[in-house]
């Protein structure tokens, strides 16, 4: 939609004396930064003036206050510099291998009160049993399996709290793996599998339905670990990074995704616990 050249004249002196309080910046100071004098800055922000600044100052206005040349003139509801949009739409966090990870935890406290979507790189370590996670890490020098074991820990307590509803979708060969001991479980022992099953049955018949496990056929369908954190942050694991996204359209597409999954699963959430009986 057009606007009228007036509207936008008093859009721009709204958002520069915004701009302006939100830095502490006075007329003066802004008029020395720009290199203008203080009588043009007190022009551009005369409630009568029509007129819009040059490009030049305009854009030496915005650069001063760190926000966009584009907000100024109304062209876009966010203040943010294209760079400065980008970075706060999507971050790279370096991602250590273990759940005692301080980002995950606070993502997860930030999400509370929304459902969080989950597709894990292995087994859901806030499932895990200890000696699993014993397991896991007893050849890993950075973090000990104590410091692993306490952070499932917390993490299970978001699942008891029921304060968030889980829902996970794991390949069915991630669990038929599990039971044979076979791929990433291979040399783990057959006792520590088969109480890890146990384990998992036990938490599906106690939380569900605030925790949902959907299989689906990794043969026919494919996903990277990701995590969607209700409309607030989806995050995908690429090994020794994170990569977060806050903006609402790759929000939607990763919730799709997730979605996706989830109508072709092999089987549904409430039968997880027969399945896994059965293995």
């Amino acid at each position: 939609m057009k606007i009228d050249k007036r509207d936008r004249a008093s859009l721009f002196r709204e958002r520069l004396l915004s701009a302006m309080t939100l830095a502490g910046a006075s007329r003066a100071g802004i008029a020395r930064a720009t290199g203008v004098n203080r009588s043009t800055i007190s022009q551009v922000l005369d409630a009568e003036a029509a007129r819009l600044p040059s490009a030049q100052l305009t854009a030496d206005l915005a650069q001063e206050l760190g926000v966009s040349t584009d907000w100024l003139l109304g062209l876009t509801d966010r203040p943010e510099r294209p760079g400065d949009a980008i970075a706060a739409a999507m971050q790279m966090t370096e991602a250590d291998r273990t759940p005692a990870d301080d980002q995950l935890l606070d993502w997860y406290r930030e999400a509370t009160g929304y459902k969080v979507r989950h597709v894990p790189a292995t087994l859901p370590d806030m499932l895990k049993t200890e000696d699993v996670l014993r397991w896991e890490y007893a050849d890993f020098l950075s973090k000990t399996s104590d410091q692993a074991i306490s952070a499932m820990r917390e993490r299970l307590d978001f699942l008891r709290a029921r304060s968030s509803d889980h829902e996970i979708a794991l390949p069915v060969q991630e669990v038929t793996a599990l039971a044979a001991g076979e791929g990433y479980y291979r040399g783990l022992e057959a006792g520590a599998r088969r109480a890890q099953i146990d384990h998992l049955i036990a938490l599906h018949e106690e939380y569900f339905p605030s925790l949902r496990v959907f299989l689906y056929d990794a043969r026919r369908v494919f996903s990277a670990p990701l995590t969607v954190y209700g409309p607030l942050i989806g995050v995908i694991y690429v090994g020794r990074f994170y990569l977060a996204f806050r903006e609402s359209s790759r929000l939607r597409s990763l919730t799709e995704h997730f979605d996706w999954l989830v109508r072709e699963a092999e089987v549904d959430a409430r039968d997880f616990g027969r399945y896994l009986s059965r293995l």
